[in-house]
């Protein structure tokens, strides 16, 4: 096996293993148990369509709202039947290795959270080659205080990321607020099926499009930041909800349990889930439905009940 590893971090597991090794394990579509990697894509992409379309049919909706300068600072707002100003707000980035995935193919859980009181915003970013991490993590930044600026009166904002999204979420636990001159009512992360050390991905064939270099990785890994310099909750009542799926890859599981693990050592009030026998896609597509497990869960903190 070629070792790739060397320097503070040489027992991290994946240091030891192949490039090949590491492309398996850094492919969510190679580890689908029902379906076929394309085919498992292709699913997931046409479930995020049609619940999109059924989203914006309700025309209780603000589509394409600009939340910055640049062309693709887009964000869609889907909103409960009854309008106020003192809704909850979950604030959703899309995955796709920061290379893939669009704002108009993700309302997954719209119908859902909406119905019960929740408005949701989904959010558009610049993706590689275009964006880089760097970009990305402003432009989620901005967004959310978009968000808080049109809606002061707000109840709550809780960020939702899947896969590369999940790390963009996790970013925000490191957000230097005062510099935007306004602090959101950050009051929940939801992260499913994330990366939070960059570091191997670097590694991988992914990298082809992503360009990361070791200063990129580093600067843009909310695990190690956490770990050196750890953040303390601004709220400590804000929770942070750390998932993954049974049958995401063992480096998905392993990234998703330290992050957990540095965020309780941190004093943030983080848990853990390991979402019964769904894999990488199946966790976030399953959100259409109103009695899913992480539905429930998302709810249930939005609303405060144990």
């Amino acid at each position: 096996m070629d070792d790739l590893g060397g320097g503070p971090r040489r027992g991290a597991p994946w240091k030891r293993m192949s490039k090949e090794e590491l492309d398996n394990q850094y492919s969510p579509s190679r580890w689908v148990v029902r379906l076929g990697a394309e085919e498992a894509l292709r699913t997931y992409s046409q479930i995020g369509n049609e619940a999109t379309k059924r989203a914006q049919a309700t025309g209780r909706n603000l589509l394409n709202v600009p939340y910055g300068d640049g062309e693709g600072e887009k964000l869609d707002i889907y909103f409960p039947e009854a309008v106020s100003e003192a809704l909850p707000f979950l604030v959703f980035f899309h995955g796709g290795y920061w290379q893939s995935g669009s704002k108009d193919s993700s309302a997954f859980m719209v119908s859902p959270l909406t119905a019960q009181g929740v408005a949701v915003v989904i959010v558009a970013y610049d993706i590689a080659p275009k964006g880089t991490l760097d970009q990305m993590v402003d432009q989620v930044t901005q967004s959310i205080v978009f968000v808080q600026k049109q809606y002061p009166g707000n109840q709550g904002i809780y960020l939702c990321g899947h896969s590369a999204g999940a790390h963009l979420a996790a970013m925000m636990l490191l957000a230097n607020w005062t510099k935007h001159g306004v602090t959101p009512n950050l009051k929940g992360f939801f992260l499913v099926s994330g990366i939070y050390d960059l570091e191997p991905v670097m590694h991988t064939s992914e990298n082809a499009s992503l360009l990361t270099t070791l200063e990129d990785a580093q600067r843009n890994s909310p695990q190690w930041h956490l770990k050196t310099a750890p953040t303390q909750p601004v709220d400590p009542a804000c929770r942070i909800l750390v998932t993954v799926g049974q049958h995401d890859s063992p480096e998905f599981h392993r990234q998703s349990r330290e992050l957990y693990q540095t965020l309780r050592r941190g004093g943030w009030k983080a848990s853990f889930e390991e979402l019964h026998d769904v894999d990488h896609f199946e966790i976030l597509w399953n959100l259409t439905q109103k009695d899913y497990v992480l539905t429930q869960i998302i709810l249930k903190t939005i609303f405060q009940e144990s």
